[in-house]
């Protein structure tokens, strides 16, 4: 069916939205928004074939666990489908603030808030807390919804290089003491699958009193203490003021939460519009969060799995001669340094049965065009061994 507005020249941003989409279905494989036909675990069904899953950030497998679908399935047959609204007019329904409660002394905080979107959660984390006139201090690598949570908060912006507190340690020295200042990092960044350098960073925003925001969504059930994450990896629980991250990583579900300090949490649900005005959490949702969490402290063996998996998979790929960005984590790059480089890279890997994430500047750095992948504990010994071959035609026809 042809629609005429997309091809008028009177309308030059519908006609750029045209031009766009016929680039893309002049690939054999559009790297972007495929629909699987059904997944069990790592494997999903594209187009008729079996692929593995390559690129969920369903770190610790427990999407599947038992255990969750039974809590999402009785909190739907519960509460229904959804709270159909905002919580400040329709209310909060119990499962929110049990879910809160349980992620707040998980992660030593005095208070929490859910969010229905992981972005929702992290954007509001800066555009809650600071304003015009203040500081933001932002890892140049920071994730979309950060950014786009300085650029509402109409602070002023300033980027360090990415996981160097030198460099921030610089910026902040030529600041203004007086100027109020927020520094916004990741616990561990995506991307790259780098930790970040917590340390350093806890202790310059001690000594400037700046407020210290960590987006530990890819933190959250991988590092720390039973998953506590990346602020209690390094001991740091009482040096960070504002932990927020996504409820759809290990937690297996969809959502987000901010944790801090109950004057901060009661500040953020009275004056971030992004809080107020957002429908809230579903109950499956909330439900299947609160069962993953406590799995995360009862069965240990999710975590330990990952951490073989990931071992395993580095040496494979350092065995290839692959560079994998001096990732630390279960997040990890392949990085080819051409966008031509990584397209070609990531259509092998398709057609070897292995589904991976395309990156490319302007998501990563110049030069940086990688293939992201994610390690999950549900990765099998025969996956592996799968994946290796994978690689290792795709590193040849390279």
């Amino acid at each position: 069916m042809a629609f005429p507005l997309f091809t008028s020249s009177r309308k030059p941003l519908l006609r750029r939205c045209a031009e766009d989409q016929v680039t893309r279905m002049r690939l054999k494989y559009s790297p972007y928004y495929h629909t699987m036909q059904s997944q069990k675990g790592t494997t999903v069904t594209l187009d008729g074939r079996e692929l593995i899953m390559l690129a969920s950030n369903d770190y610790l497998g427990l999407s599947y666990h038992p255990k969750v679908i039974e809590a999402a399935q009785a909190a739907l047959a519960r509460w229904g489908s959804s709270p159909t609204g905002a919580r400040i007019s329709n209310g909060s329904r119990a499962y929110h603030t049990e879910l809160e409660r349980r992620l707040a002394a998980f992660l030593g905080r005095e208070a929490c808030h859910v969010h229905s979107a992981g972005y929702l959660s992290c954007l509001t984390s800066v555009a809650a807390f600071a304003q015009k006139g203040d500081l933001v201090l932002a890892d140049k690598n920071l994730h979309s919804c950060m950014w786009d949570g300085i650029r509402l908060s109409l602070a002023t912006a300033e980027r360090f290089s990415h996981n160097n507190p030198a460099d921030l340690r610089d910026i902040l020295a030529n600041s203004s003491s007086d100027q109020a200042k927020l520094i916004a990092v990741e616990g561990v960044y995506s991307m790259e699958g780098h930790i970040c350098r917590l340390p350093e960073i806890a202790q310059l925003a001690e000594e400037h009193r700046a407020l210290l925001v960590l987006d530990d969504a890819h933190g959250l059930g991988v590092l720390g203490r039973q998953g506590r994450g990346t602020a209690d990896h390094f001991g740091l629980n009482d040096k960070v003021d504002v932990i927020c991250g996504s409820l759809s990583k290990s937690l297996a579900s969809t959502g987000g939460f901010v944790a801090a300090s109950s004057e901060v949490i009661e500040y953020m649900r009275t004056h971030s519009k992004q809080t107020v005005f957002s429908a809230a959490l579903a109950p499956a949702q909330a439900a299947a969060a609160m069962a993953a969490l406590e799995l995360l402290q009862t069965e240990p063996e999710h975590n330990e799995r990952l951490w073989a998996n990931t071992r395993r998979y580095k040496a494979m790929l350092r065995g290839l001669g692959l560079d994998i960005w001096e990732s630390e984590t279960p997040a990890v790059p392949i990085v080819l340094g051409s966008r031509e480089r990584a397209y070609f890279f990531w259509k092998t890997l398709m057609e070897q049965g292995v589904f991976t994430v395309l990156s490319t500047v302007p998501a990563v750095p110049p030069g940086k065009d990688l293939i992201r992948t994610a390690i999950s504990a549900m990765h099998t010994e025969e996956q592996l061994e799968r994946i290796a071959l994978a690689m290792a035609e795709a590193k040849k026809q390279l």
